[in-house]
C-alpha cells in the first residue's frame, strides 16, 4: 500500500478550482486531509482497494484521485459543475488516471429519483457543504444520499461543533456513527467576505454504515 505522505505529494500538485462559487461553498479539500482520509478508509478498514467508490460533490476531484491512487477499481465523481468537473477531468489525466468516471448531476437529486445509482457503491466518500451561509443542513442532505447510493459504508467530513446535532439525526436515522478523527482544517482566504487570510476550523472524519 502507498504511503501516507507519498499520496499526499502526489495529491498536491492537483489544480484548484480556478474561480470558486459562493453558493455552491467550493473549498477544495486540502491535500493533507485528503491522504489522511483514504490512508484511513484503506489501511483500517479496506474500504477502497478494489472497490466501487463514488465521491459525491467531487469537485476538483481532491478526494476522486486519492480513492483511485488507494487502488479503487472505479471512483465516479459527482458534481452539478461542469467547471469543477472540467477540472477534475483534467487532473485525472495528469496522472493518467483511467479508473475514474465523472457524472454532472445535482448531489441530492441521486437517491431515490435516480434508482440506478441505489445501492450500488461499496463506498461513499464525500466533502460535504457544511451549510454555514445559505446552505444550512446540507451537509446531513448529502448523507442521506451517501447512505442510499452506498450497500457498504459513507465517509464524511463535518465541523466539529455539529457532532453532537449529527449523532442525534443520524440515531434517528438509524444510522451507526463513528468518529474516526477530529482534523485541523485551513480554511483559505477564498472569497471577498473572508477578513483573513485563513481560518482553522475543527472537522471530524466520520464514518456512517447503516444498522
Amino acid at each position: 500500500m502507498i504511503r501516507l505522505k507519498e499520496l499526499e505529494s502526489w495529491l498536491q500538485d492537483l489544480q484548484d478550482f480556478e474561480t470558486p462559487k459562493v453558493a455552491l461553498e467550493q473549498y477544495q479539500t486540502p491535500p493533507h486531509i485528503a491522504a489522511h482520509i483514504a490512508h484511513t478508509i484503506q489501511a483500517s478498514f479496506g474500504d477502497l482497494e478494489g472497490k466501487l467508490v463514488a465521491d459525491l460533490g467531487c469537485g476538483c476531484g481532491m478526494l476522486t484521485v486519492a480513492a483511485a491512487i488507494m487502488g479503487a477499481a472505479t471512483v465516479v465523481g459527482f458534481d452539478i459543475d461542469s467547471d469543477a468537473l472540467k477540472t477534475c477531468k483534467e487532473n485525472l489525466e495528469e496522472l493518467e488516471i483511467t479508473a475514474a468516471e465523472l457524472v454532472q448531476a445535482e448531489v441530492r437529486q441521486l437517491g431515490v429519483s435516480c434508482s440506478r445509482f441505489t445501492k450500488l457503491f461499496d463506498t461513499v466518500l464525500l466533502n460535504p457543504p457544511f451549510g454555514t451561509k445559505c446552505n444550512q443542513g446540507t451537509d446531513l442532505e448529502f448523507v442521506q444520499v451517501a447512505l442510499e447510493l452506498s450497500h457498504g459504508s459513507v465517509y464524511s467530513l463535518h465541523k466539529t461543533s455539529t457532532r453532537a446535532h449529527i449523532i442525534k439525526t443520524a440515531s434517528r436515522w438509524g444510522v451507526n456513527v463513528q468518529v474516526l478523527a477530529k482534523l485541523r482544517y485551513d480554511l483559505p482566504n477564498t472569497y471577498k467576505f473572508h477578513k483573513k487570510k485563513s481560518v482553522d476550523i475543527e472537522v471530524d472524519f466520520i464514518k456512517f454504515t447503516v444498522k
